[in-house]
């Protein structure tokens, strides 16, 4: 009865373990994309219209490979939204994905 007692400890502390690691196992910049984040006070998502002051030449990331991202799509620019690298559409403004700004420090 204690082997199986302990057995089972065993088994339930691996899958522990597991679940815990499971967050973590994105890797690469895969691990600085966010679904959603909070700029100008208002909570945006992929998807949704960045408001028009970012889609000017004075917010466009010219040098986007100095901060680890990777190149815009045709039609699209990035921009820093909110502590946030976001790619946003040149016409319409439209957020295609966004970065955590710890994505800079990346190695």
């Amino acid at each position: 009865m204690a082997k199986c007692k302990w057995l089972l400890l065993g088994v339930v502390m691996s899958l522990a373990s597991a679940a815990n690691a499971a967050p973590q196992a994105a890797s690469g910049i895969k691990a600085y994309e966010e679904q959603e984040f909070i700029a100008d006070f208002t909570k945006f998502k992929i998807g949704d219209t960045a408001p028009a002051q970012y889609q000017t030449p004075e917010y466009t990331i010219k040098q986007y490979q100095l901060r680890n991202l990777p190149a815009p799509y045709a039609g699209t620019h990035w921009t820093y939204m909110g502590e946030n690298y976001v790619l946003i559409g040149d016409a319409d403004g439209k957020i295609y994905k966004a970065y955590n700004g710890d994505i800079f420090y990346h190695r």
